[in-house]
């Protein structure tokens, strides 16, 4: 007896196995999220607040608390740690105060600006730490209150799949392969030992003494289930990821059939083309040719090429005017080109020239006039929009004459790991100029004139990869596609101190009637350079030839309304042109954010309050029903306990759904609260006759009062008030009477009288087996001769009027 005791008592209230595997489980799974987040220091926070939450269950358990209240301790304990890590303001530094939670709101704000306005990965910042330790923190309760509370560790893997969920429909490329074998590991892990610790407990032995159990066995069954899923991932496009997972051959695929642009480019490589696919058709467009640019690169990678840089900031809204870009004199001819997305799928809405205003775009779209370009939080499907812009551009003799302070960001001067051969080249070309657009003009030529060498192809040969990439394509290769030329111009001119980045988007493509055609094969990358008072100016270095492409005015010498058809500049494809990730139908919250000259813009944000509130009221609203479903004796008594259950699932519940709906409409958010508050009552008085019925169908000791309640709340609810001073017998009489119950009802009303009285006075504790039965036959009886109103059923009176009247005649 002493073993089976200790044993059971060990497996569930002292510190065993179960709780530290159920945070490395979660811990394991959240490594995904290393594909959105750069840097490791965040999953060292993490590991803090996990082994924080999961410490407080353990001993949170150890004083039997029931379910719900150990999540309630553990959510406080992770506040608790927010707060001390990311306030200065909490009582006696450690405990959540009015000031501390306000400046915790705030915080977790400037985290979900950088998510909504942020390309993955975004920056280890405080304020995404914050995030992801309420995020994970969240999934580690629900994950601890599964797999130890509710002793279902088979449920939390639902959990941790969505944990995977999340970075997998963020990132752009496939999730590493090391977090799948993590996360399916740990949780095999958390299945064995829990089957260990069944089978022990089943045995009557102690925790550390089983030789045997279903551990095996549950690893087994995971291990099949990770085998499964790697040889399902290898032939099947998975939602929420760009296709495949990794190491199964080709990472780009599946998707919608809508196409985008991959942020980068390469300095190595071979082009792949696809089939061309139309992408966009323009029309109203004027007689002079122009790029479409989508983005633009400021980061340049050595040895491999020009990314984003830095995090995305969050702009001004799209849809209206547009403030203008830097340099941009605001002059200009301003056009009206329509332009119709067709399959594309993407983050970045293309743009021509010098932006001034965009219509007919959703709220979804920022502008980032340091940048010129227009941005999403996720990659969608835009409609046909209105673009009015300026294609005007300063001949070459003023831009010879450019000069002031460089007023962008210094990042744009940035040159890293170019030095040797290809620096000294490039002072070398610019040498004997002695304003900036001659150099950039000197740079431009040396790569497209024909008497360097360089050939456009979209063949390339790597002789030799151990050397650098740049030096490799400038000085020896001498051939490749546009990424590769625009990438080595661009950071060969800041080499000379020149303002330059790498732009992507497409060539000018073909007309068709009075529509211009842009298809996959238009994809192009050029550099522009940035000349003060002017902003940035194009200069396309690849050597084309089949005429697509654009040389602008102040390089071919024509005036700058002529139009341009040289040779030597023309269309190309791209490598960068890949499959979207998909296209998701949720619309993104804008960021909050106001517009430069300081008004809010028209349809505010969503708060962070609200997304916290959402967030903080489904976690209770689980928990309170996971507390009802697999509390079991422990809620059973005292009855207030289960039923304190019942109504904050209720409450939480309905608070969910509201905060829910008013991300779409606050109008429709009220209307709905209105309706779930007027049918409370009715969900109350429901609730409750379910579960006397339950409890008359059981024939235990409490079966009679249960029936006697009923049929007693049934008549409440008819408009009869029952005195509490009343015998059983009177009041049976009185129900008689009140409702002029035919014979059946009768009938059945003295047996439940009968059966209450001996439920009373008896010594027996069953109750009879016909007293389900003739509690159906009152009801029926009451249905027939003395049917409920509307009114009665949506605001039931043994609910609204719980309390009964002293007096036998007060009901009179």
């Amino acid at each position: 007896m002493t073993g089976r005791t200790t044993a059971v008592g060990n497996d569930n209230w002292a510190v065993n196995a179960t709780p530290a595997v159920a945070g490395l489980a979660t811990l394991c799974a959240a490594t995904a999220l290393s594909s959105v987040i750069d840097g490791v220091l965040w999953l060292v926070y993490l590991a803090v607040a996990i082994a924080v939450i999961g410490g407080t269950g353990v001993l949170l358990r150890a004083t039997r608390l029931p379910a719900p209240l150990v999540g309630l301790g553990q959510f406080l304990a992770l506040l608790c740690l927010l707060v001390t890590i990311f306030t200065r303001s909490g009582v006696l530094v450690v405990l959540p105060g009015p000031q501390s939670v306000q400046d915790l709101f705030a915080v977790l704000g400037d985290a979900m600006a950088e998510v909504q306005t942020g390309v993955p990965p975004v920056p280890d910042s405080p304020a995404m730490r914050c995030l992801v330790m309420v995020a994970i923190g969240l999934v580690a309760i629900l994950v601890d209150t599964l797999a130890v509370g509710a002793a279902a560790p088979a449920a939390s893997g639902l959990v941790l799949l969505c944990v995977f969920a999340v970075p997998a429909s963020l990132a752009d490329e496939m999730l590493p392969l090391w977090t799948f074998v993590f996360g399916a590991g740990a949780f095999a892990l958390l299945l064995a030992v829990d089957g260990q610790h069944r089978h022990e407990a089943w045995r009557g032995r102690l925790a550390g003494g089983g030789q045997s159990g279903s551990g095996p066995a549950a690893t087994a069954v995971a291990g099949l289930a990770v085998v499964v899923a790697l040889l399902a991932g290898a032939s099947l496009t998975l939602v929420g990821t760009v296709g495949r997972l990794p190491g199964t051959g080709e990472e780009i695929g599946g998707g919608t059939g809508g196409l985008g642009i991959d942020p980068m480019t390469q300095l190595r490589g071979m082009l792949n083309q696809g089939a061309p696919r139309e992408l966009f058709r323009v029309h109203d467009m004027p007689g002079t040719s122009a790029y479409l640019r989508a983005m633009t690169l400021r980061q340049y990678v050595p040895d491999k090429g020009w990314e984003l840089g830095g995090n995305m900031p969050e702009g001004v809204p799209a849809n209206g005017p547009l403030p203008g870009q830097p340099g941009d004199p605001g002059d200009g001819e301003v056009v009206d080109v329509r332009i119709e997305p067709v399959n594309w799928v993407d983050n970045w809405l293309p743009v021509y020239g010098r932006p001034r205003a965009v219509e007919e775009v959703g709220d979804d779209w920022r502008y980032d006039p340091a940048r010129g370009m227009i941005y999403s939080v996720r990659a969608r499907k835009s409609g046909q929009y209105t673009l009015e812009t300026v294609f005007d551009v300063p001949s070459a003799d003023t831009l010879r004459k450019a000069a002031g302070p460089v007023d962008v960001d210094q990042s744009y001067l940035e040159a890293p790991g170019v030095e040797g051969r290809v620096a000294e080249l490039a002072r070398q070309i610019v040498s004997g100029h002695d304003n900036q657009f001659d150099q950039a003009t000197a740079l431009y030529h040396h790569f497209t004139d024909g008497t360097q060498g360089f050939e456009y192809t979209t063949q390339t040969s790597n002789s030799d990869t151990s050397v650098d990439a740049l030096e490799d394509f400038v000085l020896n290769g001498k051939k490749g596609f546009c990424e590769q030329y625009a990438s080595a111009m661009a950071i060969m001119a800041r080499s000379v101190g020149m303002p330059a980045r790498v732009a992507l988007g497409f060539t000018a493509g073909y007309a068709t009637g009075d529509v211009q055609t842009i298809t996959s094969q238009d994809a192009h990358a050029w550099v522009e350079i940035y000349f003060p008072g002017y902003g940035w100016m194009t200069f396309d270095p690849t050597p084309l030839s089949d005429g697509r492409g654009v040389t602008p005015p102040y390089i071919s010498g024509l005036n700058p309304d002529d139009e341009e058809d040289d040779p030597s500049a023309g269309a190309t494809t791209t490598t960068t042109t890949t499959v979207a990730p998909g296209t998701s139908a949720s619309a993104s919250a804008v960021p909050d954010a106001q517009g430069q000259d300081g008004s809010t813009t028209t349809e505010e944000p969503t708060p962070t309050w609200h997304y916290v509130t959402l967030g903080v009221a489904a976690l209770i609203a689980l928990l309170a029903t996971l507390a009802v479903l697999f509390g079991g004796a422990r809620l059973a008594r005292p009855v207030w306990l289960r039923l304190a259950a019942v109504v904050t699932a209720l409450v939480a519940g309905a608070v969910t759904l509201t905060l829910a709906v008013a991300l779409l409409s606050w109008l429709v958010a009220v209307a709905l609260l209105v309706v779930l508050v007027a049918a409370t009552p009715a969900a109350v008085r429901a609730w409750r006759r379910q579960q006397r019925l339950r409890a008359v169908a059981g024939l235990g000791p409490d079966a009679a009062s249960a029936a006697w309640q009923e049929l007693v709340a049934e008549s409440v609810d008819r408009g009869t008030r029952v005195p509490s001073t009343e015998t059983v017998r009177v009041a049976a009489r009185r129900l008689v009477r009140a409702h002029n119950l035919d014979e059946q009802g009768r009938d059945g009303l003295r047996a439940v009288v009968g059966a209450v009285e001996r439920s009373w006075y008896s010594t027996q504790s069953a109750a009879d087996p016909s007293l389900p039965g003739a509690v159906d036959n009152v009801r029926q009886s009451l249905t027939r001769n003395a049917p409920l109103a509307l009114k009665a059923k949506v605001l039931p009176r043994s609910v609204l009027q719980p309390k009964p009247p002293a007096d036998p005649d007060s009901d009179e």
